[in-house]
């Protein structure tokens, strides 16, 4: 395939939910090598560029059963499920025994398969790394002692949620130094050598069979993070970061291959140091969710060599379902934002159809849901009119609003626009809910001296305007949460 676009657009797909949604319409078992060529053809008709199928990797038999025993976890399996029964656990994605394609989804074979079918329709596969920790029954908890943090006796006897004792061991469960520990996994140590190879091994056999990984919260393995996290346990901080050493050894064989990054607390800039190549920006979610449009606005003001590898999205498997967080007229305009911001774009399965109920990844299978047949129609509309090379590599620019002393709803306007060669579009998107007026700068000098056509390609309507008019001012009137996408051509 050709090298990846700059601003891709990823779809992750629950992939054992997905598998066992597909099984029960075909009403035969499908796994990652069966999927009916109908079921590829579907989802290359919304123009993905990547799909990300979350949770392949080998499940944990312990991890279960330590899961099985949470009541907490227990009483969410409920809520989701009514119905819930010991076979609908099937495991955390996120517990990984072994990094070796789950069997019941098809196995490397059917990973294989699945990902020359996305290649030949020109999509990329994306596929997990969990850096932080493993399952009880891992191999190297067996083989690898060194790999991992530990404890002692009177660690487990005074935080028995906190430490597992394994064969005589007391190992110390994962966490982040913010919440209590995970009580299904085992807390790798990022400072140990061997460990730091080992991974470079093991993201080296992934890379064979994917063209790039979401990392499970990256800043985890920060030395500074992880240093006052587990501060003596972990031993002596090394010189070089974990980053700096795993991403340049597998980039050097694999040089197309990306890294993306979960990541929080704003260590984003430092992780694309580092060399993530995209980094979530939960930033941007918080501030759509709860702020006012002017500090949407705001915060796109940030340097474009870092916007340019952020990672936009209202949703995934760790955020509430959209639908249920922004509402549908908000939804729509926010969906159209992310989708002409610069930087990657993260879809999740199941938005499109306006699910509302967010399913704990330890489920092989959701609850029905109806399914929003509007919304399945405006993003396929929407993601059809950006499937074009000036979204995916062209150039971003923010643009200015202004209005009269008399009325600033001005701000309640986001804009910006995208060129590349001769083609141009102009997003104006009203992010409250009242009406809004603005003269919106378009920083387009070429523009002056000719006529121009500015023909929304969503809602099908045209207006002609001088090139002056647009640049010096284009006057927009929109009702709330509304939006223009124009195409703006010479006449």
């Amino acid at each position: 395939m050709k090298t990846w676009p700059r601003h891709p657009v990823i779809y992750e797909i629950n992939t054992w939910v997905w598998l066992t949604e597909v099984s029960r319409r075909y009403k035969k078992p499908v796994t990652l090598a069966t999927v009916p060529n109908k079921e590829w053809d579907a989802i290359a008709s919304f123009g993905f560029d990547v799909v990300w199928f979350m949770g392949v990797w080998e499940r944990s038999p312990a991890g279960i059963e330590i899961s099985m025993r949470n009541k907490g976890l227990l009483d969410d399996f409920r809520r989701v499920l009514p119905d819930f029964s010991a076979e609908d656990n099937v495991g955390s994605p996120y517990c990984v025994r072994r990094y070796v394609v789950d069997a019941h989804l098809g196995g490397p074979a059917g990973l294989a398969h699945a990902r020359e079918a996305l290649a030949t329709r020109g999509i990329r596969l994306l596929l997990d790394f969990v850096p932080n920790h493993v399952a009880p029954d891992h191999p190297w908890v067996f083989d690898h002692t060194q790999y991992f943090v530990k404890g002692d006796a009177n660690d487990l006897e005074r935080e028995p949620a906190s430490f597992l004792d394994i064969g005589g061991i007391v190992f110390a469960c994962g966490r982040d130094p913010y919440f209590p520990a995970w009580p299904d996994v085992l807390q790798l140590n990022a400072f140990d050598p061997g460990l730091r190879q080992a991974v470079i091994e093991t993201v080296s056999a992934i890379a064979a069979q994917c063209d790039g990984v979401r990392c499970d919260m990256s800043m985890l393995m920060l030395n500074e993070i992880f240093e006052r996290t587990w501060g003596s346990r972990a031993g002596r901080k090394p010189v070089d970061d974990y980053w700096t050493t795993v991403i340049p050894a597998i980039k050097r064989k694999h040089t197309q291959f990306k890294f993306i990054a979960e990541a929080y607390w704003g260590l984003e800039w430092e992780l694309q140091q580092q060399g993530f190549d995209y980094c979530y920006d939960k930033k941007l979610y918080d501030r759509m969710e709860h702020a006012d449009p002017e500090n949407v606005h705001q915060h796109l003001h940030a340097d474009p060599s870092y916007q340019e590898r952020m990672v936009r999205f209202l949703e995934n498997h760790d955020e509430p379902r959209a639908a249920a967080t922004f509402g549908r007229e908000k939804g729509c305009a926010a969906a159209v934002a992310i989708l002409t911001l610069m930087g990657a774009t993260l879809l999740h399965e199941g938005q499109f159809e306006g699910r509302q109920i967010r399913l704990p990844v330890f489920l092989g299978r959701r609850p029905e849901e109806a399914i929003d047949q509007d919304l399945v129609a405006f993003y396929k509309r929407l993601l059809t009119t950006i499937n074009r090379d000036v979204f995916r590599n062209g150039a971003w620019r923010l643009c200015e609003r202004v209005g009269w002393p008399d009325n600033q709803s001005s701000r309640n306007l986001l804009a910006w626009c995208w060129v590349k060669d001769a083609e141009r579009y102009l997003v104006v998107i009203n992010f409250r809910h009242e009406a809004a007026q603005a003269r919106v700068l378009v920083p387009w000098d070429e523009l002056r001296g000719k006529e121009w056509r500015c023909q929304d390609v969503l809602s099908g309507e045209s207006y002609d305007r001088s090139g002056k008019e647009i640049r010096d001012g284009l006057y927009v009137d929109l009702d709330g949460w509304k939006f223009h996408l124009f195409h703006v051509s010479e006449l």
